[in-house]
């Protein structure tokens, strides 16, 4: 008796998942993106906004929460409805670093999310205001050394892959500069541009337009190889940061327990609209290539970078200001 209830009530648990899928989603679903509008990661989001809509018939509604490097909006997720109607852009900082830079976080990135989707694959540029006198790795490294004080960097947060470059590179160089967090990318690029801040290490996606009209100057991508988008650019491995390498990513990912045929039905729509060449296009004018690929390859990515990631906070001593 006790054995029929067990099959029972996996039988209707099924049921019940695949009743969901196909009346999902039949009202708005919420898209949450844990830093300011105006980053790389909210233009993600709202270049996605549309074609989503489409796809799955729905209102696609973008809601910004930044703050605490992306734990805010993040742990807002992690709290909500286990139903498909609250989705987070997941960045790297919140889903990989984030446990090991703060003493405490709201949430659990293992626990409790379930991953949807890889959507990016950003090189970040180490990027100076034009009043700054250096044009190549080598004069930025003996600036940075002889005269930190004039180079401070921003970033989109502590513990975003921005703060994160910028202490990599310290730490390889032997350099202090200091590390002014704003509550976005966004915010943190404009006070670059307008020469607050005459130092950001920065996805290049969201510079790449200021760079090629001179109000930025490019003097190093953080990748192992060149950026197409940049192609005249060195990497700081090959200029003289022997083994430096920092990739920014993101992907998309839903609150644990959500029914797996939601997530596929999630997943399915996102490649589908990846797929499409003119949507790829515009994709890759943010400065990555399209991702995608499945729920679990994504979970895999989360999981080798929160250790490989961590390792590197520790190793170079990256603490939350």
């Amino acid at each position: 008796m006790f054995k029929k209830a067990i099959l029972a009530s996996m039988l209707m648990a099924q049921v019940f998942a695949v009743s969901a899928a196909d009346v999902y989603p039949s009202r708005p679903i919420k898209f949450i993106v844990p830093y300011p509008p105006g980053g790389p990661t909210d233009a993600m989001a709202r270049l996605l906004q549309a074609p989503l809509q489409a796809k799955l018939n729905t209102p696609i509604i973008i809601d910004n929460r930044g703050g605490a490097g992306g734990n805010i909006g993040t742990g807002m997720v992690a709290k909500s409805p286990a139903d498909g109607y609250t989705m987070l852009l997941a960045a790297s900082g919140p889903m990989a670093v984030n446990k090991t830079l703060y003493k405490t976080i709201p949430f659990d990135p293992e626990k409790d999310f379930a991953p949807i989707i890889q959507i990016s694959a950003f090189p970040l540029v180490l990027e100076v205001h034009p009043s700054v006198n250096v044009t190549t790795v080598k004069q930025f490294i003996a600036m940075a050394r002889d005269k930190p004080d004039t180079l401070s960097f921003a970033s989109a947060g502590n513990g975003t892959p921005q703060h994160l470059a910028g202490e990599l590179f310290n730490t390889a160089i032997g350099a202090k500069l200091q590390h002014v967090p704003y509550k976005g990318a966004g915010p943190a690029l404009n006070d670059v541009i307008g020469g607050h801040v005459k130092v950001m290490f920065d996805i290049l996606g969201s510079s790449v337009q200021y760079i090629k009209t001179g109000k930025l100057r490019a003097i190093a991508v953080t990748t192992a190889t060149r950026s197409p988008t940049l192609p005249d650019v060195p990497t700081l491995a090959e200029a003289g940061v022997p083994g430096y390498d920092v990739t920014g990513w993101h992907g998309i990912v839903v609150p644990a327990g959500t029914p797996k045929p939601i997530i596929a039905k999630l997943n399915q729509a996102l490649n589908d609209i990846f797929a499409d060449p003119a949507f790829k296009q515009k994709w890759e004018e943010l400065g990555t290539p399209v991702v995608g690929g499945t729920p679990e390859a994504f979970g895999a990515l989360m999981r080798s970078e929160s250790v490989k990631l961590g390792k590197v906070v520790r190793d170079a001593g990256v603490t939350v200001d």
